[in-house]
């Protein structure tokens, strides 16, 4: 018998005696609605005039985040941040949002949460709103293969609709092809508010109500699918976002009127989703996430018309710099590893979900990947968080900086849809906007010229994370 090595004697002779299995990764689903606000569901609201019994329930089996936000007060930016780890304005989108013609946004041969866990053995799945663009071309061509697609970003599989559900053209696509082409045309419409979609072209048979419950059925069906796991499955809803669309079973189910309605079929997709993993035994090895990519597009008249606060107490709205432009409802749940009825007031982002799945699963992230991206397990866990501090930019590109319980604004106005939008400072005024939201979460006292020391030390962290590329330690 030939002589060990000292190295193979080493490791044989500490080797344990019996093998011992790899831990079981647990299957990941996010879900991720659109325009949902922090007021809307009755687990962060108890005043809230919708009901929401899925997610409440949801809430009370994992932990509930009280300070999380999205990078950006609109939707594409916030979709890039969660599938890079990296804030979009340091992407060729330094504002605004695409459209349903935009060429693909995420760069070439980035990592996404995707990629990362498809080589960490995942079956990756994405269903519902893309609005990260499809194709090279300055117009996508929905009859030729769109190139790139999901598929080229780690997704095994993907079906959706290509942006916002009021943004043309109006159709499905599945992997690299639409379903159907949008050789139709549709009329604009704006019937009041919550009602509306672009004028634009349309497949055939595409219909704007069909949309969430497709969507719902085919998340359903992915789960339900007898197949090899672990699984990641990316499930960006439709809803709330307008149109305002709710089946005849919503209807009138609120008491905020037809986008509570909707809101609440949101809800009931999320319930359906749920019991999926129920039904296939799968909730107890199964991390959900449950959160939004913005606040919600409520008006001060809708306010006083329902008595419904769809931003909870914060100022502002979607788009705005305000916290109620982007910080928004944040649950998560994983039996056995998240206490069950918890809340958190850990400072979160939604770039956060790249680091967080590499933790859970082992993988490494590059120093080239997740620049911005900290992971939030734990806080899922009950620990302090990994993050102090974070960049938001509003749709117009206001940028604001939270470090701890400070929140520079480096300008005046909503920068978004609150009016006023954009505010030229007097002379003797305040060039910016400082707040203390540990003593005044609403925003409402300016001490930009009362804490210079503040002002100087936020507005240097933000240039260099500016200037470094990068907030996450290299």
């Amino acid at each position: 018998m030939p002589a060990l090595s000292r190295r193979s004697f080493l490791a044989s002779a500490t080797a344990p005696l019996v093998a011992t299995a790899a831990p079981v990764k647990p299957n990941i689903v996010y879900i991720l609605c659109d325009d949902l606000g922090y007021g809307d569901l009755r687990c962060y609201n108890p005043e809230s005039k919708i009901p929401t019994p899925h997610v409440d329930r949801f809430a009370a089996q994992g932990v509930r985040f009280t300070d999380a936000h999205s990078p950006s007060s609109v939707c594409t930016p916030t979709r890039y941040g969660i599938m890079t780890g990296r804030y979009c304005w340091r992407s060729r989108l330094k504002k605004g949002v695409l459209d349903g013609k935009s060429p693909s946004l995420i760069e070439p041969g980035r990592m996404t949460v995707a990629s990362m866990l498809k080589a960490q053995g995942y079956r990756t799945a994405g269903v519902g709103k893309w609005h990260l663009g499809l194709g090279t071309d300055a117009e996508t061509n929905y009859n030729q293969p769109l190139k790139p697609s999901p598929l080229d970003f780690g997704f095994d599989s993907f079906f959706g609709i290509p942006a916002s559900l009021d943004m043309e053209p109006y159709l499905y696509f599945e992997n690299t092809r639409a379903v159907e082409a949008p050789t139709g045309q549709v009329a604009g419409i704006r019937e009041k508010r919550g009602i509306f979609w672009r004028e634009g072209r349309m497949a055939p048979s595409f219909k704007h109500a069909d949309v969430l419950p497709t969507l719902t059925r085919k998340a359903v069906e992915f789960i339900r699918q007898p197949a090899p796991q672990p699984f990641f499955l990316y499930l960006p809803l439709t809803g709330p976002h307008t149109p305002w669309l709710p089946s005849e079973k919503f209807k009138g189910r609120s008491g905020a009127g037809p986008y509570g309605d909707f809101a609440a079929m949101v809800d009931d997709a999320i319930g359906q989703v749920l019991g999926a993993l129920d039904d296939k035994k799968l909730a107890e090895n199964t991390l959900v996430l449950v959160t939004s990519d913005n606040g919600a597009h409520w008006l001060p008249d809708e306010i006083a018309e329902w008595g419904h606060r769809s931003n909870g107490a914060l100022r502002g709205q979607k788009a705005d710099v305000y916290d109620g432009g982007h910080r928004i409802p944040f649950i998560a749940r994983w039996p056995g590893r998240i206490k069950p009825g918890t809340t958190s007031n850990a400072l979160t982002c939604l770039t956060d979900f790249m680091a967080t799945a590499a933790d859970i699963t082992g993988a490494v992230v590059p120093g080239s990947a997740g620049e911005d991206s900290f992971s939030m397990l734990p806080a899922m866990e009950g620990k302090a968080g990994t993050r102090t501090a974070i960049v938001h930019h509003s749709a117009n590109g206001h940028f604001v900086i939270r470090d701890g319980d400070w929140k520079l604004h480096l300008g005046l106005g909503s920068g978004g849809f609150t009016p006023p939008v954009e505010v030229t400072p007097q002379p003797g005024e305040s060039p910016g906007e400082l707040y203390n939201l540990k003593d005044d979460p609403a925003e409402q006292r300016n001490l930009y010229a009362a804490q210079p020391t503040v002002v100087a030390r936020l507005t240097a962290l933000l240039t260099r994370y500016q200037a470094d590329g990068r907030s996450r330690p290299a």
